[in-house]
Order: structure tokens, then sequence, then C-alpha cells
């Protein structure tokens, strides 16, 4: 079993304003998700901009995934179909689901509307000390010894998925279709 943080989706809202769709997330910097792992405890809060390198290297490989799965790819920025920013409270992204869409993304559409999958969940790595000394440190928390806060505060992440066990208390998913008015910006490849 994977352990990756869930962050629970303070709204869910699907809009549709003909065949355009789009997913919204909002993962908040500060929460605290609680990890339960083979009877060990441990609390996990990001601080602002652990994200910020994967992000702002817009050349590196971002997705966002249905349960963590990258044979099930919601949008990518390689193809265009995702927009993703940092800021000092938390990371927001945009991605505009394609018109004939798979069926996993066909699925996480309805489970969404349904409210099944309620949670955002961060896929990434933590650098080891030799090369990021302070990525991350372990607290006892005050009062309560068995348990542990991992403070991540450097993280080279990979994806958020949608996933429907969240641990996070505020962050948000959101489907609405729109009129862009463009074309995503992505390269077509043509195999002979």
């Amino acid at each position: 079993m994977s352990d990756y943080p869930v962050f629970e989706a303070a709204e869910l809202e699907i809009r549709r304003s003909g065949d355009k769709r789009i997913l919204t997330g909002r993962f908040n910097y500060g929460s605290t998700a609680t990890i339960r792992d083979r009877g060990r405890v441990r609390k996990e809060p990001f601080k602002p901009h652990a994200f910020n390198f994967a992000i702002e290297d817009e050349t590196r490989q971002l997705d966002i995934l249905v349960g963590h799965d990258f044979g099930r790819p919601i949008a990518s920025r390689k193809a265009g179909t995702l927009e993703i920013e940092d800021s000092a409270d938390a990371v927001n992204f945009e991605a505009r689901l394609p018109d004939d869409p798979p069926s996993w993304v066909v699925d996480a559409e309805k489970s969404i509307a349904a409210g099944l999958m309620v949670g955002l969940s961060p896929g990434f790595a933590v650098p080891p000390a030799s090369v990021v000394p302070d990525a991350e440190r372990l607290e006892d928390e005050p009062g309560n010894p068995g348990v542990q806060i991992r403070v991540i505060r450097a993280a080279v992440l990979r994806e958020f998925s949608v996933v429907t066990a969240p641990a996070y208390p505020d962050a948000a998913v959101d489907l609405r279709a729109d009129d862009f008015g463009r074309a995503p910006n992505r390269r077509r490849r043509l195999w002979l």
C-alpha cells in the first residue's frame, strides 16, 4: 500500500457549458494530513513553496492523474493541457479535459460529480539531505510523543491525483466548463 498523503476537497462543483470542461484544484500549504501506517501515526504539513522547484521548471513533466496511476492521466503540462502555479499559500492548477475523453476521465468526472472522489493527493519525492539539507524535519507532536510530525520544506512534485480517501482538510478539486477560445499549446506526433 502506498503512503501518499491525501487532501480533502473543501468544495466540489461541476459546471458544464457546451462540451468544454475544466478540472481545477487547489493544494493549500500549511494543512496537515494524518497518515496511519502499520499502527504508527504521522502528521505531515507542507511549508509554503515546498513544490516550487518542479513547478518553476517549465520543462519538467507534471501530471494530473486518477489514483496515482500514470496509466490513467487526466492532463499534463507537456501535452499543454495543464497549467500550474505556486504561491505562498497554495498550488493551483487548471486541467483542460479532452473533447473525446478516455473511459477513466469519464469515470473520474462522474465520481467527482457524485461526491465519490473528494480528495487531492500529491505524488512527490523528498530530496536527499546531501542535496537539500533541510528538506524535511521530523518532530514529536507536543504532548503526544507517539505521533511524529514530518514537516516538508522542499519536495519534488511529480503529480497530483484525484482520489477517494481524503486526509487533508482543505484541498479543493473543481470541474467546470468554459470557452477559452484558444487551442491547447501542444505538439502533435506523427508516427510513420
